[in-house]
C-alpha cells in the first residue's frame, strides 16, 4: 500500500527545541557520542587530568570532570546555546581548525535530549558557578575545583523512540569505554580515569606514548611493534606499527589520528594496508597506533557530523607518504634490523675456521641460484651429509668456535667449544647445528638457541629476490632467465593457450617463455633463474591463472606481489629436504641480509630465539 500523503502545511520556522533535537539525532547517536564530544571539549580547554563516570552504560548518567581553563559565569549560557563557540569566528578559522571541537552544537544537542548541568570555575574565580537545564537556565554559585564538570543524566528521556534503539547496558558501556581508550591513546600527556557504576575500570597516568599504548593495547602489542617517526615537508607520521606476526583476525587494534583526532579514513587505511601487503596476506589485520601531523589548512575535518572522516587537500601525497613510511619500518624486520650485516672475519682473526666459513659464504648461495647447492636427489651427496645433521668440526660452525692457540691445528669436537671472538651483534642467527624432522634448522648464537622454519625463511628470501629482479627491469636491467635444455610440455585447455598467446609481453617481463605447440599443448622454454629448480609446469599454470583472472597490466602492477609470493612458495625448499650444514648456514646468512626476513609472505614467523636463561629454567639450573 502507498503511504498517505501528509496534509498540506504552510512553510514555517521550526522551534529551537525541535531544531536541537533534530541536530541531536546526528551528533548524539548513542551515549558514546556524548562521551566523545565532552572529552574533546575538555582537551580543547587544556585539561591535563580527566575523570569519566558512567552509570548504566552512560544512559542513566555521564559525568566528565576536567582541570582545564574553566568557563566564566557570564559565558555559561552561551556554552549550552546552539552554534556558540570560542574556537572559530570566520571562514578562515574553519579552514584552519586546530581544535577537536569547533561547531558549537554538541552541548546544545545533548541538552535537548538529556538533563544537563555545567559546573565550572576559572583559575581566578573565588568559587565555581553552575548552570542547569539549558542556556535559558539561571547561573548560580556552586562548589568545585578549577576546571569543568558536565553532568548528563537520563539520556533520551524526552525522546523515548530514540531510547528504544539503544542496546544493552554492557554494549553501550563497551562503546563508551572504546571512545575513552581511543582518546586516551592519542594523549599520553593527559591522565584519564574511567568508572562505571561506581567501580573504577581504568586509570592511565601521564606517560610516554610507548607506555600508554602498551597499557591500552596490551603486552602482546608492546612486545611486537616497530617505532615510526618520519617527516617529509609538512607531514609527520609517528607512532607504532605492529609486527605481522602479531596480526589479528579482526581490525580492532587499528588507531589512526590526524592532528590528534581519531579518524577512520579510507585513504589512510588503504595506505597502511598496502604497506603490509608484502608481509601480511589473507584475512589477517595488522595492529597499529599512528599519528599524522600536518598543517590544519591541508586537511578538512568538517566533512561528517561525527568528525571521524577527513579530506586531504593532496590525498595522493598523503597516501604515498604514509605508505612508504610504514613500508620502510616493516622492511627492517630482520635479524639485523638495527645493524648492518658484517663482512666475513679476516682469516688472521680466527684461523682456519674463518677461511672455511668465507668459502661457504661466498660460494654457497642458498636456494636454486646454484644447482650444486641442491642435489636432485632427496638426499645430498655422502661427503656433505652428517648422519644426525650435526657438524663434525668447528669449520662448519663458521667463526662461532675457534680453537685455542695451543691447539690451533688440532681437530675440535663439536662438544668442546672454545671462546669465540665475535660480538653479540655479529651473525645474529648464529650457525647451524642440525636439521630437525626435515622442517626446522637448529642453530646456536651468542644468546642461546635459534629455530628456523626453513621453508618459510626460504620463501621470504626468494620473494624479495623476485621483487628486486622485477624492480631492476624498471631501471633498464634485464630479468635473469634460465633457458630449459628440454622444454617442459603439458596439456592445456583453450583458455590457457589463448592466455599464453595474448600475454607474451607480460610473461616475458616475469621471466617466462611459454609457447603454444598445438591447440592443446603449451611448452615452457625458460623461467626466471631464481626459480629454475622449481616445477616449471606448476609455475606456468600459476602465472597463466593470474594473468587470465586479472589481466596482464594488473598482474604487473596491482597483483604483482601476490603472484610473486605464490611463485616463491612453490619454489622454496620443502619439508623433508635434507640440507647440509653449509646449505643451512647459507640460508641463515641470506636471512640476515634480506629485508622483512622475520616473517614469511603470509605473516608467519620464520625464526624464534630461545635464550640461555629460558633453557636454564627448563632444567631448573640455578634454582
Amino acid at each position: 500500500m502507498n503511504a498517505p500523503l501528509p496534509s498540506h502545511r504552510p512553510i514555517q520556522a521550526l522551534p529551537d527545541q525541535l531544531i536541537s533535537q533534530i541536530a541531536a539525532g546526528e551528533v548524539v547517536e548513542r551515549p558514546s557520542a556524548v562521551v566523545k564530544e565532552l572529552l574533546e571539549n575538555a582537551l580543547d580547554a587544556g585539561a591535563t587530568a580527566i575523570t569519566v563516570r558512567l552509570e548504566e552504560g552512560g544512559v542513566k548518567r555521564i559525568a566528565i570532570t576536567d582541570n582545564g581553563r574553566g568557563i566564566a559565569p557570564e559565558q555559561l549560557p552561551l556554552a549550552l546555546a546552539r552554534h556558540a563557540t570560542s574556537k572559530i569566528a570566520s571562514l578562515t578559522d574553519l579552514e584552519n581548525v586546530a581544535t577537536l571541537g569547533f561547531r558549537g552544537e554538541a552541548l546544545a544537542s545533548i541538552a535537548a535530549v538529556a538533563a544537563v548541568s555545567v559546573t565550572s570555575r576559572t583559575a581566578d574565580a573565588p568559587h565555581a558557578w553552575e548552570l542547569v537545564g539549558s542556556h535559558l537556565g539561571t547561573v548560580a554559585p556552586s562548589s568545585g575545583a578549577h576546571g569543568t564538570t558536565i553532568d548528563v543524566q537520563d539520556l533520551y528521556f524526552n525522546t523515548p523512540a530514540r531510547r528504544k534503539f539503544l542496546k544493552s547496558e554492557q554494549t553501550e558501556y563497551g562503546h563508551c569505554a572504546e571512545v575513552v581508550r581511543r582518546i586516551a591513546l592519542a594523549r599520553p600527556d593527559v591522565s584519564f580515569s574511567l568508572t562505571h557504576n561506581g567501580r573504577t575500570i581504568d586509570h592511565w597516568n601521564v606517560s610516554e606514548m610507548a607506555k600508554r599504548s602498551a597499557h591500552i593495547l596490551g603486552s602482546e602489542f608492546a612486545e611486537a611493534r616497530l617505532p615510526i617517526d618520519e617527516t617529509a615537508g609538512p607531514l609527520r607520521l609517528h607512532g607504532f606499527a605492529g609486527l605481522p606476526t602479531a596480526s589479528k583476525a579482526r581490525a580492532d587494534g587499528q588507531f589512526f589520528y590526524v592532528n590528534g583526532r581519531y579518524v577512520r579514513d579510507k585513504l589512510l587505511v588503504h595506505a597502511v594496508r598496502a604497506a603490509y601487503q608484502d608481509v601480511l596476506h589473507g584475512d589477517r589485520f595488522p595492529s597499529y597506533v599512528l599519528g599524522l601531523d600536518l598543517d590544519p589548512a591541508l586537511v578538512d575535518v568538517n566533512v561528517h557530523p561525527s568528525k571521524i572522516e577527513v579530506r586531504f587537500r593532496d590525498g595522493r601525497a598523503v597516501h604515498q607518504f604514509v605508505f612508504h613510511a610504514v613500508q620502510r619500518a616493516l622492511s627492517q624486520t630482520s635479524a639485523t634490523a638495527y645493524g648492518s650485516v658484517p663482512a666475513p672475519l679476516p682469516a688472521a682473526d680466527v684461523g682456519g675456521a674463518a677461511s672455511t666459513w668465507r668459502r661457504e659464504h661466498e660460494q654457497q648461495s642458498f636456494g636454486p641460484q646454484l644447482s650444486s647447492t641442491f642435489s636432485p636427489s632427496p638426499y645430498p651427496p655422502a661427503n656433505r651429509y652428517e648422519p644426525a645433521g650435526v657438524a663434525q668440526n668447528t669449520a662448519s660452525y663458521g667463526a662461532l668456535y675457534a680453537a685455542s692457540s695451543s691447539a690451533a691445528s688440532a681437530p675440535v669436537t663439536p662438544f668442546t667449544p672454545a671462546p669465540h671472538t665475535m660480538s653479540s651483534d655479529e651473525y645474529p642467527l648464529g650457525f647451524a647445528l642440525a636439521q630437525l624432522h626435515g622442517i626446522y634448522i637448529l642453530a646456536q648464537n651468542n644468546k642461546g638457541m635459534v629455530l628456523v622454519d626453513m621453508h618459510a625463511a626460504h620463501e621470504r628470501i626468494l620473494y624479495e629476490q623476485l621483487k628486486n629482479a622485477l624492480d631492476a627491469q624498471v631501471d633498464g636491467q634485464d630479468m635473469q632467465v634460465q633457458a630449459l635444455l628440454i622444454p617442459v610440455t603439458f596439456f592445456a585447455d583453450a583458455v590457457e593457450v589463448g592466455t599464453a598467446q595474448e600475454n607474451q609481453d607480460t610473461l616475458q617481463s616475469l621471466g617466462f617463455d611459454i609457447a603454444a605447440l598445438s591447440p592443446t599443448t603449451l611448452a615452457v622454454r625458460s623461467v626466471p633463474t631464481l626459480l629454475k629448480n622449481a616445477d616449471a609446469q606448476t609455475l606456468a599454470r600459476d602465472v597463466l591463472r593470474d594473468v587470465r583472472e586479472f589481466g596482464g597490466s594488473r598482474v604487473l602492477i596491482e597483483r604483482r606481489n601476490e603472484l610473486l609470493g605464490t611463485l616463491a612458495c612453490h619454489t622454496a625448499v620443502r619439508a623433508n629436504r635434507i640440507l647440509s650444514v653449509p646449505e643451512m648456514n647459507a640460508l641463515l646468512r641470506q636471512m640476515e641480509s634480506t629485508e622483512r626476513a622475520d616473517q614469511c609472505n603470509h605473516g608467519r614467523p620464520t625464526w624464534v630465539q630461545l635464550e640461555i636463561s629460558a633453557l636454564d629454567k627448563l632444567f631448573l639450573r640455578g634454582q
